[in-house]
């Protein structure tokens, strides 16, 4: 009989550059898939790496390998040092996302780094990693690739909203799901913090004291991507060309004033988007900047639901956890109407440690 418990090591690294998500969880295959976190932590990123990888974009190809290489040495460590701290003792396999440079699908590529033989070798563990490249490969967007977790492990839920460095919506309908990026939200918010030397701005404190620039507001809610219709998904390079192509046009403006145009149209893209549902789980570090969320509640009367706070960090890790596990019973973790790909299929790379 098919193995129905696995206990998974999930690992998450975001585009926000917030930190290293690593979760144990346990999964068990009743008639439903059940879960339990059992432990959970997030590893901040050392200066330098956060700065070689806040410009991993514009690397040479042999800068990249280098970064690539450092970083899957970086993550291995974290990995092993949160076995440490836990006590872990049962991996069945350490599924993870890598952390994303490029991602332009309508191009035909996407590149995630740390998905690599080595991380196997270093953590002596088998690893289940690079979940977007055969996505792209079948002419989907790679991406979101979260809402077959919403499917298989949320089905309470109608909607799941992740606000990261994107803001990811996942809609079931029936038996169906689809899903796509809204719009940008931590990769902007935490680039306009940094100016007034904030990794971050602690629950929207500097957003809420600012005024509303509606030149600002205007030109973002004119870009083309919004009108596009879904399978649909974002990258830095988007965000490079046209949220920080337009904000260089307003620097003489405060950052408490930037913040607070650019938090308004976030509620607004997000509220265009969930109109008509009676609830969405939110999560991801977005959920605690209390007041986007009371933003969002402003322009929607959909409810917007915080679940626990280990769900609002780790859920992201906890699901790339499960599509490790879902490759390694050879099932679908990869939706083609979230995607637009070919075809479902199972994706990811499997290295066990002897390779």
């Amino acid at each position: 009989m098919e193995n129905q418990i696995y206990n998974i090591i999930g690992a998450m690294s975001g585009t926000s550059l917030d930190g290293l998500d690593l979760v144990y969880v346990r999964f068990e295959k009743k008639s439903k898939w059940h879960f339990e976190i059992l432990n959970s932590k997030t590893y901040n990123y050392p200066k330098k790496m956060k700065n070689r990888l806040s410009m991993a974009l514009h690397l040479t190809p042999q800068e990249l390998e280098i970064l690539d290489l450092d970083f899957t040495n970086f993550l291995s460590n974290r990995i092993l040092k949160f076995i440490s701290e836990f006590g872990i003792k049962k991996i069945d396999s350490i599924g993870s996302h890598g952390h994303t440079v490029f991602h332009q699908p309508d191009q035909g590529f996407t590149k995630q780094i740390g998905n690599r033989v080595e991380l196997s070798v270093l953590t002596k563990s088998q690893v289940v990693c690079d979940f977007r490249t055969q996505d792209v490969t079948l002419g989907g967007q790679g991406a979101p690739l979260v809402p077959i977790g919403d499917l298989l492990l949320f089905e309470s839920h109608q909607a799941c909203l992740n606000l990261g460095g994107f803001a990811n919506l996942s809609i079931k309908t029936n038996k169906e799901i689809i899903a796509y990026d809204i719009c940008a939200v931590n990769t902007v918010l935490n680039f306009l913090s940094s100016k007034i030397n904030l990794d971050f701005d602690p629950a929207g404190e500097n957003a809420e004291k600012g005024n509303f620039i509606s030149d600002f507001y205007n030109a973002l809610e004119v870009l083309a991507y919004y009108k596009k219709r879904p399978p649909k998904s974002l990258g830095i390079e988007w965000v490079n060309e046209n949220i920080f192509n337009i904000l260089s046009q307003f620097n003489s403006h405060s950052v408490e004033d930037l913040l607070h145009t650019y938090v308004t149209h976030i509620a607004c893209q997000i509220a265009v988007n969930i109109k008509g549902m009676d609830a969405v789980m939110v999560t991801g570090g977005g959920a605690y900047n209390s007041f986007l969320i009371k933003q969002i509640q402003k322009q929607t009367a959909t409810k917007i639901v915080l679940p626990q706070v280990e769900l609002i960090d780790f859920k992201e890790a906890l699901i790339f956890a499960f599509l490790a596990v879902l490759k390694l019973r050879g099932e679908v973790n990869c939706l083609s109407s979230v995607t637009g790909a070919l075809r479902n299929h199972s994706s990811g790379k499997i290295f066990n440690s002897n390779q």
